[in-house]
């Protein structure tokens, strides 16, 4: 047994839990707002003994809960039988694995040829689609205002906002930004010098914002009309998350790169690069690589995922449970209430005033775990194996600590 799990059910409390971490973690999340030792399905444990509800899932990662028992059989079973062999060899679950995600992005166009490119990470995943969009000899990127795609270089290159960009300035470039579901806006900022266009079907870290199937549908008619690749984020939402395998399926396009990382592992850390017809043949031995790229463990998790996901059904819960709440919030008729935006179980409560990040805290207090990626925009993002009475309870939950923030406002 670990010192972690020692000290945990030894009863070490919160306080000393973050004292420690204080002493010897960088301050790049700021102070953590709880420490958890413990989870099962959607309910998580703080070092207190305290209860919560996940309705964040470790934004939009644990897409089965905690500890799901498929899930940890299958990480059990490759681990005491093949745990790493680097990528001078393959494995058949790295191979299972790419069949399968190759699947879902050609879906729409099938007999499309597609590869794949293992990471460990959403952001690794796009460095790796930035890096072949590199070898179409073209170096213009075209990318959308409010974009999130990773926090390292290349990644951040094609990120917005400018918090997260001007303390690493100078970034690759060539990048331009354009308003998000603006395409008149983003046709006239492509030519025959851009080498993609990068976009999310639905923009997170942004407040769920979601531009609709034609604008996907137009950055395909605009990226094809001038030989540029079209570059598909779907790191948060897919796999699931939005209701279908890629929240893009519904646009009925296909991208010449798609990224996924989060929900693909349920807390495994994996994360992969898609390219499709001839971009597929983009990256050369040499071009590109990771030492733990196609890990036979995480790829082992991942078809884990897909096959709960398959058996349970949990593509069309993820849309009958994201109605439930979209409509539990709204049948609130609280004025402070402005609308729900989303897909499936990714969903944005948009407030009146900027005091989400209070009802963020205020759910926290009475054991609802969400957050707030903009100040009048709280993300809901529950397993997709959340039931109904969860739902209620939750959106139960949200009015008394929408009423509580809007007191303390004033």
């Amino acid at each position: 047994m670990t010192d972690l799990v020692t000290a945990a059910s030894a009863g070490v409390p919160q306080a000393a839990w973050l004292d420690r971490y204080t002493q010897v973690m960088m301050n790049t999340f700021g102070t953590p707002a709880r420490v958890f030792v413990r989870g099962e399905g959607t309910q998580i444990w703080d070092a207190d003994g305290h209860q919560y509800t996940d309705f964040l899932s470790g934004l939009a990662v644990t897409s089965l809960g905690q500890a799901h028992p498929a899930v940890l059989a299958a990480i059990t079973a490759q681990l005491s039988t093949l745990g790493h062999v680097s990528n001078f060899f393959a494995t058949p679950a790295q191979v299972s694995l790419a069949e399968r995600l190759t699947g879902f992005v050609t879906a729409n166009a099938p007999g499309t040829p597609a590869k794949v490119f293992f990471t460990n990470s959403g952001t690794e995943a796009n460095e790796c689609a930035f890096k072949a969009t590199r070898l179409t000899g073209r170096t213009r990127i075209v990318a959308m205002e409010g974009s999130f795609h990773g926090r390292t270089m290349g990644a951040l290159a094609v990120t917005s906002n400018p918090k997260y960009r001007e303390p690493f300035a100078p970034l690759p470039g060539e990048v331009v930004f354009v308003p998000y579901g603006d395409a008149d806006a983003l046709a006239a900022a492509v030519d025959e010098t851009v080498a993609a266009i990068l976009i999310e079907p639905i923009q997170g870290e942004n407040g769920i914002v979601d531009p609709g199937d034609e604008f996907v549908r137009a950055a395909r008619r605009i990226a094809s009309a001038h030989g540029a690749l079209l570059w598909i984020d779907e790191v948060q939402t897919g796999l699931g998350r939005c209701g279908d395998w890629l929240c893009s399926a519904s646009s009925g396009v296909t991208a010449d790169l798609v990224t996924f990382a989060k929900g693909l592992g349920n807390g495994f850390p994996i994360g992969a690069c898609v390219a499709t017809g001839p971009a597929a043949g983009l990256l050369q031995p040499g071009s590109h690589g990771s030492t733990y790229a196609g890990n036979p463990v995480a790829a082992a998790a991942g078809l884990a995922v897909i096959g709960v996901i398959e058996r349970d059904g949990l593509l069309a819960r993820a849309t009958a449970m994201g109605e439930r709440l979209a409509a539990g919030i709204a049948a609130l008729d609280a004025p402070g209430i402005v609308t729900v935006r989303g897909r499936g179980l990714l969903r944005g409560i948009v407030l009146r005033d900027e005091i989400a990040p209070a009802v963020v805290a205020g759910l926290l207090q009475a054991g609802w775990i969400a957050n707030a990626p903009r100040p009048s925009v709280v993300r809901v993002a529950p397993p997709l194996i959340v039931s109904e009475a969860e739902i209620d309870a939750f959106v139960a939950a949200f009015a008394k600590a929408l009423d509580a923030a809007t007191a303390e406002a004033g």
